[in-house]
């Protein structure tokens, strides 16, 4: 689905997800730029723009080339959500390229012999937790509408990194290592990327040939060749014969997948337009009811390292996270409250819960218009997920986010593609007192998810800021504290995405580990809140334009990953 964005009116109308009016063109960009979690990817996503190709076509080529040098995070054995801006037309849209559950998976499929969930650790691993591949759907896609260089030319960076080698990097060989003991059931993988038994060290040569030659076969045949044929009995085989969970997905499951656009989900966040994915990602529903919280807030005067800055946006974000985690799934299942969860009166009811001398503690989901009755799901871990943004000369911006899960997604692995583990992104159990759950299992559906690619357009409707993370749940986090900093606190892109992070869990706030942060930990105990300081898994890309009229990426020092101007 596509918007068109013209100043404050566009704001209004998309708060209320109606038509919106014709916008004047954004002006043509006086260079391009590509950011990426890995440098080789960038240089992919540079290659590419070199060549004349499209912001499209450069985030296609990021997206193949991380599948090799970025095997453990993401790939087309996973999915990702795209959002565009095209530069010409002033149009925005976004594509879907969730995975989707398979015909056989029933709402009951992580619940164990005893009536209780699985433990993660059990389900994981194997086939219970993979789902219909959608990344290769959504490029094409993609390409097909905005691409201007040939399908093929897109594969050549990856198809030479496969082929001729990749040296590893810290952040695979880590992973690599923290998954040695569950790869004890999973030869086929081990085979792809250990020697003489064990995981090698950083800076190792590997190659992935059966990725190459499959590479090769899609440039050449279009992603049929992925869903169907050889390659769909592979992926149905690895699957339903998996030596661990093994579990029906049949070729036709592969073949039948299809990407969706979808409407993107705008609103206003001071003078701005922040616009990000609807469901089935609950990333741009959950950073705008952040954003409508705090804007009622002086965060601009308050500053970055007011403690009550801090106070007002973890209240906000726990609050937010209450309502993703109740009301937000797949809205080809459920009905999603998207327009009542972001309409200002039901974002002012919510911030006037928050006090400023005292935490609240316990957060519970409010019951915005046009809810149904439902109760919360329980989110699990995820990390293997990456953002690459891309925008080119004529304007065009690509923002996308692609994920296959945990580390090395479900550990099966078909023509050198690691599958993903998405599934296990539904809630475990499928009722709750009496009422079902909206992310629970069901066939053909797609998991609610926290990836969250956003553009931010100035009054005039002109694109001015892209952002996306990655890092499971805290992806959503990740995107609006680095919308406050940037808008509030006049950092720049880079060093909105540096800054340090607050967070959540079971226990309380989180803040990061080695950050300013962590001098808010005693002002924010004495509100009342319970609060631990740790490391994060953190990973965001960004890109600004600035006051001439160019764009400047950024790239996450946490990570490897650069931002590369054409």
């Amino acid at each position: 689905m596509i918007a068109r964005l013209s100043g404050h009116l566009a704001t209004l109308a998309l708060l209320a997800l109606s038509p919106l009016p014709a916008a004047a063109r954004a002006p043509v960009s006086t260079n391009a730029t590509v950011s990426a979690a890995d440098p080789r990817a960038a240089q992919a996503g540079q290659e590419i723009l070199r060549k004349g190709g499209s912001a499209t076509d450069a985030a296609i080529a990021m997206m193949l080339t991380l599948n090799v040098v970025e095997p453990h995070n993401s790939g087309i054995g996973g999915g990702g959500f795209l959002m565009h801006h095209d530069g010409t037309t002033g149009l925005l849209d976004s594509i879907d390229g969730r995975e989707t559950a398979p015909a056989a998976a029933r709402p009951d499929r992580f619940m164990g012999p005893d009536g209780k969930p699985l433990p993660f650790r059990d389900a994981w691993p194997g086939g219970y937790s993979a789902g219909v591949p959608g990344n290769l759907r959504l490029a094409w896609d993609a390409h097909a509408k905005w691409g201007k260089l040939p399908w093929a030319d897109l594969f050549q960076p990856a198809i030479r990194y496969a082929e001729d080698g990749f040296q590893l990097g810290e952040r695979t060989a880590t992973a690599l290592r923290a998954t040695q003991g569950v790869w004890a059931d999973f030869p086929a993988i081990q085979k792809l990327f250990w020697i003489n038994g064990a995981p090698p060290p950083v800076g190792t040569t590997l190659k992935n040939l059966p990725l190459a030659a499959l590479f090769k076969r899609i440039a050449a045949e279009g992603p049929d060749a992925f869903y169907t044929g050889e390659n769909a009995k592979l992926l149905s085989d690895a699957v339903t014969h998996a030596p661990k969970n093994p579990v029906p997905m049949t070729e036709a499951d592969i073949a039948g997948y299809q990407a969706k656009h979808r409407k993107p989900v705008c609103g206003p966040y001071r003078i701005y337009t922040v616009c990000g994915m609807g469901p089935a990602s609950a990333g741009g529903v959950t950073v705008l009811e952040i954003l409508g919280m705090v804007e009622r807030f002086p965060l601009a005067r308050w500053g970055k390292d007011d403690p009550r800055s801090w106070h007002v946006i973890g209240e906000a974000m726990q609050l937010a996270y209450a309502d993703r985690d109740t009301w937000l799934g797949d809205p080809d299942f459920v009905t999603v409250p998207v327009s009542g969860m972001i309409d200002p009166a039901y974002l002012k009811q919510r911030a006037s819960l928050i006090r400023l001398n005292k935490a609240l503690t316990t957060y519970q989901p409010g019951t915005p218009p046009g809810a149904q009755p439902r109760t919360a799901s329980l989110p699990h871990p995820e990390s293997g997920t990456s953002h690459f943004v891309a925008v080119d000369r004529n304007g065009d911006i690509a923002a996308w986010t692609s994920t296959i899960e945990s580390f090395f997604g479900s550990q099966l692995v078909a023509n050198g593609v690691i599958l993903n583990n998405e599934l296990t992104d539904f809630s475990f159990t499928p009722e709750k007192n009496g009422a079902p759950v909206a992310n629970r299992v069901e066939p053909g559906k797609r998991p609610l998810s926290s990836m969250s690619p956003t553009i931010v357009y100035d009054a005039s409707g002109t694109p001015i800021f892209t952002v996306g993370a990655a890092g499971g749940k805290t992806i959503i986090m990740q995107v609006a504290k680095a919308l406050i900093a940037h808008f509030d606190w006049g950092l720049s892109a880079q060093e909105s995405i540096a800054h340090g992070l607050i967070f959540f869990n079971g226990d309380g706030l989180v803040l990061e580990q080695g950050t300013s942060l962590e001098a808010m930990k005693a002002p924010l105990e004495k509100l009342g809140h319970r609060v631990s300081v740790n490391r994060m898994g953190l990973k965001a890309n960004a890109a600004e334009r600035t006051e001439d009229g160019r764009w400047v990426g950024a790239a996450d020092p946490r990570s490897p990953g650069v931002s590369l101007q054409e």
